[in-house]
């Protein structure tokens, strides 16, 4: 498929005024603890396993229930937003994303805590498709369009950073709930500022919503996420693999039911078109290398260097900085240079830092680690801006939260593919790197050794940043691979007017 040159000045669209400039700000907060919510039990969790005393499994629910229902409901909720309206939908789920935290800070068992963040997934999957969405509405000229996404990138960065540092802070001076009740102020606010935001609604508002639809994008998502995060943590297993077959079998289902239907919920000719298609697909490698990676980052600064939560936390806002300076400078040279040239260049710059982590060894210094990871993360989030306008751009507008649920379904996907293939790898080098004679579960994981004698946790530390390094491998090998498809399905081939 072709992509056509930006319009003509015969075809130039309205540009945005300082009232469409403040309704992105009010976008802003939703989208913020949305993706701080992502990461803000890291530091609570020890809190609450003291107080409400949850067993292993509901431990696990506890944090990823929040991500799985929002993963599985974004296709559904975007598709939802595009015919019921934008705005409604984004109310709805502030509305709902305040109740539920209300609920998950007085959650006295563990029981009712997994219900709440329930509800926050469902509350944040109506929220961030439609902020999305509304920028499609609000900047109809590409070049401002471009500068609202770069934001929008931005804080969906930052909000997943500032996750673990805000649940520390307040953790160490309030009791554990005080993280949830941190949402209620900025969802008052918006629902207070609703006024500047516009309602849109798509060409389908009219048409009937598929209910089958919408549950079979749901267990679709649902036992592939949720199986591939297992298969990361456990290994192989029967039960996570037979439920990755089983949401990939649904899925068939639901894409041959979308080409029957005259209003679909994911539009397969959009899906189809490079520019979108493509976009996607460089964002899931994007995710798969920056998630699949953290894991380890983090454990590095943990068990390698002996940090404490909280500082490790604060350490890895370092690379934010690079992020905050690439990614408006990649929107610039976007302006001159063929996108796909940038994103492409983007991707590169990335997998470089990712190399230089793979040289990281016991007597590197911090800084050293630091700075690398800010190039990695510079990179990253560069070009993933451009993807995000990129495919916004070729949805046309009727399709904007369907669209952006796609993309966002999709991010979602490649951190569970990252934490799986990555993972694996590491896991296989650091058990690779421990002697036999060391205890089974230090054999296991860097946190098993922590209790067993110096010599095997020396052994196992040394391990696991050999481990990290191989990740780091695999990681620039997934930026490589996402800058030659960048510039195999993305670059502008100009046609006459």
């Amino acid at each position: 498929m072709t992509l056509t040159a930006e319009p003509g000045p015969t075809t130039e669209p309205a540009r945005a005024g300082r009232r469409e400039w403040t309704a992105l700000g009010v976008l802003m907060l939703p989208l913020l603890l949305v993706s701080m919510d992502v990461s803000v039990l890291y530091f609570a969790l020890p809190s609450i396993s003291a107080d409400l005393r949850p067993g292993a499994t509901e431990q696990l629910w506890i944090l990823d229930t929040y991500g799985f229902v929002l993963a599985g409901l974004l296709v559904t909720m975007g598709a939802l937003g595009d015919r019921v309206g934008r705005r409604r939908m984004l109310l709805g789920g502030a509305a709902l994303f305040g109740i539920a935290s209300v609920a998950a800070a007085y959650a006295h068992t563990p029981g009712a805590l997994i219900a709440a963040r329930a509800l926050l997934g469902v509350g944040g999957a109506c929220l961030m498709p439609a902020t999305l969405a509304l920028i499609r509405t609000l900047f109809p000229d590409p070049a401002q369009r471009a500068k609202a996404v770069t934001l929008w990138t931005s804080v969906m960065a930052s909000g997943i950073s500032l996750g673990p540092v805000v649940s520390g802070a307040l953790v160490e001076h309030f009791w554990w709930g005080s993280v949830f009740l941190l949402n209620l102020p900025a969802m008052a606010l918006l629902l207070a500022l609703a006024p500047l935001l516009p309602e849109s609604k798509g060409a389908a508002a009219g048409g009937r919503f598929d209910l089958l639809s919408g549950g079979l994008s749901l267990a679709a998502l649902l036992p592939v996420i949720h199986g591939v995060k297992e298969l990361a943590k456990d290994g192989w297993a029967p039960v996570p693999a037979a439920s990755v077959a089983a949401g990939l079998a649904v899925a068939v289902v639901f894409v041959r039911r979308q080409a029957r239907l005259d209003h679909p919920m994911v539009d397969l000719k959009l899906v189809r078109n490079r520019a979108y298609g493509g976009s996607a697909l460089v964002n899931l490698l994007a995710m798969a290398a920056t998630v699949g990676f953290a894991v380890f980052l983090t454990q590095y600064l943990q068990s390698v260097l002996g940090q404490s939560p909280f500082d490790a936390a604060l350490w890895s806002l370092v690379p934010t900085g690079g992020v905050l300076v690439a990614a408006p400078t990649a929107a610039v040279l976007a302006k001159s240079l063929d996108r796909a040239h940038v994103m492409g260049g983007g991707f590169l710059v990335s997998a470089a830092g990712f190399a230089w982590l793979a040289t990281v060894d016991r007597a590197t210094p911090l800084w050293c680690v630091l700075v690398a990871s800010a190039v990695y993360a510079a990179g990253l989030v560069s070009a993933m801006t451009l993807a995000n306008e990129l495919a916004l751009g070729a949805a046309p507008p009727e399709r904007a939260g369907s669209a952006a649920a796609v993309m966002e379904s999709g991010q979602e996907l490649g951190g569970a593919l990252g934490m799986a293939v990555l993972g694996s790898v590491g896991a296989a080098l650091y058990t690779a790197g421990v002697p036999a004679s060391a205890p089974p579960a230090a054999r296991e994981t860097l946190g098993g050794a922590l209790g067993a004698a110096p010599a095997v946790l020396d052994a196992a530390r040394t391990a696991f940043v050999r481990a990290m390094g191989g990740a780091a491998v695999g990681a620039a090998l997934l930026m490589v691979l996402a800058a030659v498809l960048s510039l195999a399905l993305l670059r502008t081939r100009r046609t006459p007017s």
